[in-house]
């Protein structure tokens, strides 16, 4: 009987496998070679589609139309569908497809800043602009966010004063369960969602609804955070729970905001990135803004670089944040060279915390918890007391109530979300926390709205709080909260999270362009979701503090749309090029830019040209202009094959011009990688948008050893428009012993008016 019934399930089971094996599909990307389509062919949707059914046999299920999830029309030239493996290595054989890839998952990366950028003036001028006309003027950007989503009744996108919604703009607010298109308005003008790739991985079909409501709303909080960063109404009066009291105000108050949600619970799919690129583009955005991004992937596979091509070819400015994965070496994300690619940096507001250790020793960090203190009395201090040897870490479940009942519990920064570990703390029955930075994240101190008492301190204070608490026999401790600091010195400091170069993807490529504040941002915030993110946390709040290159890259994006408002005829490239050579890398200290995550001076791989300055960009006198055929022969300078080129431009390239290197291309900064050769020279190409009768002269640093000529010395710009070229020359010294090592110099064009900075790395080896 059991031998037979065996033999029964074996042979159920063969017969099932296959089955499975057809129902068991997923998304893949699929680009298309969208000038080979056929005649016969009204439109390339028609196109996909035929494709698509040609894989179906008439025993499938799912029909053509249901397996087809998007169709790109600007953003990419290809589809999005629901494939098993084997229709996906069908695809892969025609002639008309360049790649099918699966697909991807992005993450995100996630008020004092207008004060600390110099918007704001007592005079009511801005590097000789009237406030007043440019903010008439940035009326008419739009600024496109893809994020997750929106909280439209959020002040920050009140519409008070503004005109009539421009004519051109072609989008919309959708309609869903919990968002109506009526809580648009003249300031928020457009809320789309895009969840078919999300769906995909969440439940198998797209037909089916996912636990997440399908609608503009955001009920995460970064969106609405990264949205009213870049362009947010002016709101008095705002705070996190009292704290970073004042006026609330994005870098472009007046601009108006579009949102796309492309991104979930389980994160960002490229296909819905995509999607969401490709209406924003046909929906008229002017700058897109993008704090997501993953690993380095060649361009024709990144869906974020292809998409930005062409928005960047139709006038479109793309900011994109540079990750969350610093300090480690070549950890950038969103390095393509037509993206600005946004790092970290501190502001110069604190929100000090104080722990007073039973030695007498007082400690200073960062927190914003804002609910009743423990009090004056000290009590008990415990470190590392579990068994299971990731309690120092205070992870789920690690800590052992019996040891830490009463009191204030050490935490090693780490692996877990910094305020999860709190919980962690609060659940296990201690009173308060201590989090206490390890090396990777050195002397940064990032400040969370905690849900028990609790103080953040950098790596050194850390070293010295845990060994008082493992050599001393009764070890105690009571935290204390300082409110908010203004004047903070030495203020910015690159953020020890922020990513950093090398660009791994092309090498000659400086990343990332810039940093931009990213610590302790005030923003808007979802009213669905605590301050901390967490289930337990039950406060509810119209503002939160964030940090990350999410923060940073919002404020760059809503400073392109004054930039574009000042300058209605410039191009992304020229944008981006004042934004980059205007930078300073100094801080108020006149000291180089610190980095936080060794207390050394940061260099280029970490901030890029240095920390944006507005109100040198606005007048730069000289910018590093880039067109869309530049691009072209920079791509067929990478030994792509003309299939890959193609999929990036979208239309019918030859590559009969390319680079002989791809640094050759008109970049506003350098990245010299001799590798096996001691010469590298480049040309650059520069047009005067200050004034007639403008005469520059060149000022050289680098380090010693590597010798760099400039052709000519000195540069005169007769007429308003006018574009010259020189060349630079970089001789390495003999013997080729630097190879571990990286350097730095600078290259600027000067005159009584303007300093045209570009920074210069030196590598020997990319690694």
């Amino acid at each position: 009987m059991a031998s037979s019934e065996a033999q029964f399930w074996f042979v159920a089971l063969t017969l099932l496998l296959p089955c499975l094996s057809v129902t068991a599909k997923q998304t893949y990307i699929v680009q298309m070679k969208r000038h080979s389509k056929p005649s016969s062919f009204a439109t390339h949707s028609d196109w996909y589609s035929a494709n698509l059914q040609a894989l179906s046999s008439d025993t499938d299920s799912d029909s053509d139309s249901d397996a087809l999830l998007y169709t790109y029309d600007a953003a990419y030239h290809g589809f999005a569908a629901s494939l098993d493996p084997e229709q996906a290595d069908t695809l892969r054989q025609s002639e008309s497809v360049i790649g099918v890839f699966e697909d991807t998952l992005y993450n995100l990366h996630t008020t004092r800043t207008p004060e600390f950028l110099g918007l704001e003036t007592a005079n009511g001028l801005w590097a000789g602009h009237s406030l007043q006309d440019l903010n008439q003027a940035s009326n008419d950007v739009i600024v496109g966010v893809l994020d997750t989503g929106v909280w439209p009744e959020s002040k920050s996108f009140n519409d008070a004063g503004m005109p009539e919604i421009p004519s051109r703009w072609r989008g919309q607010c959708e309609s869903g369960t919990d968002f109506s298109p009526s809580l648009c308005n003249k300031k928020l003008i457009g809320a789309r969602s895009f969840s078919k790739g999300y769906r995909m991985a969440s439940g198998g079909s797209y037909m089916k609804k996912p636990k997440e409501a399908e609608s503009p709303r955001d009920q995460d909080g970064h969106g609405t955070h990264t949205s009213s960063t870049a362009a947010g109404s002016l709101v008095a009066n705002a705070s996190l729970l009292g704290y970073a009291s004042g006026t609330a105000r994005g870098m472009a108050p007046h601009a108006r905001v579009a949102t796309y949600k492309v991104c979930w619970t389980t994160g960002c799919f490229g296909s819905d990135i995509l999607a969401g690129m490709d209406r924003a583009i046909l929906d008229g955005v002017d700058v897109l803004s993008l704090s997501l991004g993953g690993g380095s992937a060649p361009y024709f596979r990144d869906t974020i670089a292809i998409g930005a091509f062409t928005a960047m070819e139709r006038g479109i400015f793309v900011s994109c944040s540079a990750g969350n994965s610093g300090p480690s070496r070549a950890s950038l994300a969103n390095t393509a060279p037509w993206i600005m690619t946004v790092g970290a940096g501190t502001l110069d507001r604190d929100f000090p915390a104080f722990a007073l250790l039973g030695n007498k020793n007082r400690f200073t960090g960062v927190s914003l918890y804002s609910g009743t203190g423990m009090g004056s009395k000290p009590v008990g201090l415990v470190y590392n007391k579990g068994t299971n040897g990731s309690s120092n870490l205070c992870l789920p479940g690690s800590l052992q109530p019996e040891s830490v009942r009463g009191k204030v519990v050490i935490c090693d920064r780490g692996v877990n979300a910094r305020v999860e570990k709190g919980g962690v703390v609060r659940a296990a029955g201690g009173v308060g926390m201590i989090l206490a930075n390890t090396a990777a994240s050195g002397e940064e101190m990032v400040a969370d709205s905690h849900l028990l008492p609790a103080v953040a301190v950098g790596r050194k204070v850390g070293d010295l709080i845990r060994q008082y608490a493992q050599s001393d026999p009764n070890p105690t401790a009571v935290i204390s909260f300082g409110g908010t600091v203004l004047n903070v010195r030495p203020s910015p400091v690159v953020a020890a999270f922020s990513s950093r170069g090398p660009n791994l993807v092309t090498p000659q490529i400086l990343k990332p362009d810039v940093i931009g504040p990213g610590v302790n941002i005030l923003a808007a915030w979802s009213e669905a979701i605590g301050p901390t993110g967490l289930a337990e946390d039950s406060r509810k709040s119209q503002f939160n503090i964030m940090s990350g290159t999410s923060m940073s890259c919002p404020h760059i994006s809503g400073l392109a749309a004054l930039l574009k408002a000042a300058h209605p005829n410039w191009s992304p490239s020229a944008i981006k090029s004042a934004l980059m050579t205007t930078a300073y890398t100094h801080d108020n200290t006149m000291s180089p830019l610190r980095d936080a995550a060794g207390g050394t001076f940061s260099n280029p791989w970490a901030h890029g040209s240095g920390h944006v300055d507005p109100s040198k960009a606005v007048t730069p006198g000289l910018v590093y202009d880039i067109s869309s055929d530049d691009y072209v022969a920079f791509l067929c300078s990478l030994d792509y094959t003309i299939d890959h080129v193609q999929a990036i431009a979208k239309r019918n390239v030859t590559c009969a011009r390319k680079y002989s290197d791809p640094g050759q291309l008109n970049y506003p900064s350098f990245s010299v990688v001799f590798g096996n050769k001691r010469v590298v020279r480049y040309s650059r190409e520069l047009t005067n948008v200050g004034t007639a009768g403008s005469l520059y002269k060149v000022i050289v640093s680098g380090p010693p050893g590597v010798k760099t000529i400039v052709k000519p010395s000195r540069l005169f710009f007769a007429t308003v428009g006018e574009k010259k070229k020189y060349t630079v020359t970089f001789v390495s010294p003999k013997g080729g012993s630097r190879t571990s090592r990286s350097e730095f110099g600078s290259i600027v064009w000067a005159n009584p008016l303007h300093l045209v900075k570009s920074p210069v790395a030196f590598a020997w080896t990319l690694l």
